[in-house]
């Protein structure tokens, strides 16, 4: 089979909403509570994974609840240089591919961690995989060291050349006993990925366990994979010679149900988070109780809201199911607004507190710190690196201008504009709508007062 090398320019040249990611401003006119229901799209963290699954059958997947956001146009970018035939219909998403016309994951490159992943498909179809070095959002060095151990013990043989990986399988993908010392989502997806059309078995200690792997799981298995989830964190794979096409409902986003959820408590609002899933969020809800939010599960989602003053409380990031990491931000503005002092330990990420310094210009009162303020064991400890936070509340905040610099900074500098007295300028949305369907519109119909400004 000869692939092709260079024909990125051609397929990506039909990217069907560039204006995802326009970039823009909003205006805010904060300080109101809001209120009223708001409907959870599919998850960006298990849509983007399944664009990628889809490449390892020839057959045609479909994707419901599918989101429009940045990430995915990115994503579908990507498996358009690939090969992949996509259509769409409102949140319906079909994608096919036929034949792997490419082997080169660099339509991504610097914008989107995903390329890492196609290496497990790649390698299965065609034997052959080039990937540009990993970026994405800033917040903390993204190793992949546990990525390319997984997939050489898997047969993969990795070489780094200038600015990308080039893999190749020689001998082809065989079964492997796989242990992280970490449970890193991505290199657990990464293993699974590679391992369900590998040669035997294989044995995966030490893995993630999130809501959004899961999903990727069930789907795999629709497809004819054969995978049992053990316990303690442990993953057996038979591998299959085909996989088959798939119908697959993607689960909703337990980011964004956090994030409105925080934005009701911070308002002094009502709102009800539609498709929020309880076993998700288990967690923070437990974390909402504890600083005195109210919540109530109910069949058609979870209704937030506050009966009286908040208060702080202690937090510490990890692994699912433990407290998110990417729910750390939007909790923050929910703390700046509760009485009294509230430490946060991050454990996930050694830097994820930039942010921090735009709330203090609008008022907040947060110091960090680089020692370990927690019980967790860290990877951080001693390392000088600034990952947890001590938050004196209450403070009012006030509009000032911002500028997002990742996606949950910036769903966190959003809220807190909400919130806010006076007019927000936020700037860099572009961030926000990688993973935020049509936040804007959204907003408006819990009585935001939010304007879109296109351009720069």
């Amino acid at each position: 089979m000869k692939i092709k090398n260079s024909s990125v320019k051609a397929k990506t040249a039909n990217l069907k909403n560039p204006s995802i990611t326009q970039r823009g401003k909003f205006i805010v006119q904060g300080g109101q509570p809001l209120a009223g229901e708001i409907q959870l799209a599919g998850s960006k963290n298990a849509a983007t994974k399944m664009l990628v699954a889809s490449l390892l059958t020839e057959e045609e997947c479909v994707l419901e609840n599918f989101p429009e956001i940045g990430d995915t146009e990115t994503v579908k970018e990507l498996c358009r240089s690939l090969g992949s035939q996509i259509n769409e219909k409102g949140s319906f998403l079909k994608i096919k591919t036929p034949k792997i016309e490419n082997v080169e994951s660099f339509a991504l490159r610097y914008r989107n961690r995903i390329p890492i992943l196609t290496l497990g498909p790649l390698l299965a179809r065609v034997g052959e995989a080039k990937v540009p070095i990993v970026g994405g959002d800033k917040i903390g060095s993204r190793p992949v060291d546990f990525h390319l151990k997984a997939l050489e013990s898997l047969g993969a043989v990795i070489t780094i050349e200038k600015d990308y990986y080039r893999a190749t399988a020689p001998y082809g993908l065989h079964g492997a006993n796989i242990i992280f010392a970490y449970p890193s989502v991505g290199a657990t997806e990464n293993a699974v990925l590679a391992a369900v059309l590998a040669k035997g078995k294989t044995f995966i200690r030490g893995a993630a366990v999130e809501p959004e792997l899961i999903d990727l799981i069930k789907m795999l298995q629709k497809m004819g994979a054969i995978i049992e989830l053990g316990a303690n964190r442990q993953i057996y794979i038979s591998g299959v010679e085909k996989l088959s096409g798939v119908h697959h409902w993607v689960i909703p986003d337990r980011n964004e149900a956090v994030s409105f959820a925080c934005l009701a408590l911070a308002s002094g609002g009502n709102i009800l988070i539609k498709d929020a899933i309880q076993d998700h969020l288990i967690t923070f809800l437990n974390a909402v109780r504890r600083c005195g939010g109210n919540y109530e599960v109910k069949e058609e989602g979870i209704r937030f809201w506050r009966s009286k003053e908040l208060a702080g409380l202690e937090l510490e990031t990890d692994t699912h199911p433990g407290f998110m990491t990417d729910w750390q931000q939007p909790m923050t503005i929910v703390l700046t607004q509760a009485q009294g002092i509230s430490v946060i330990h991050e454990t996930v990420y050694e830097d994820r507190f930039g942010y921090t310094k735009d709330l203090n210009l609008m008022g907040a009162r947060i110091t960090v710190f680089s020692k370990c303020l927690g019980e967790l064991p860290c990877r951080f400890k001693n390392r000088g690196f600034p990952h947890s936070a001590v938050v004196d509340g209450k403070t009012p905040l006030k509009g000032t201008k911002i500028k997002v610099p990742d996606l949950r900074a910036g769903i966190a500098h959003l809220i807190a504009a909400l919130i806010a007295e006076g007019e927000s300028i936020i700037e860099g949305i572009e961030e926000i709508d990688r993973g935020y369907e049509k936040i804007d519109e959204r907003l408006k119909n819990l009585g935001a007062d939010i304007l879109r400004i296109k351009g720069n």
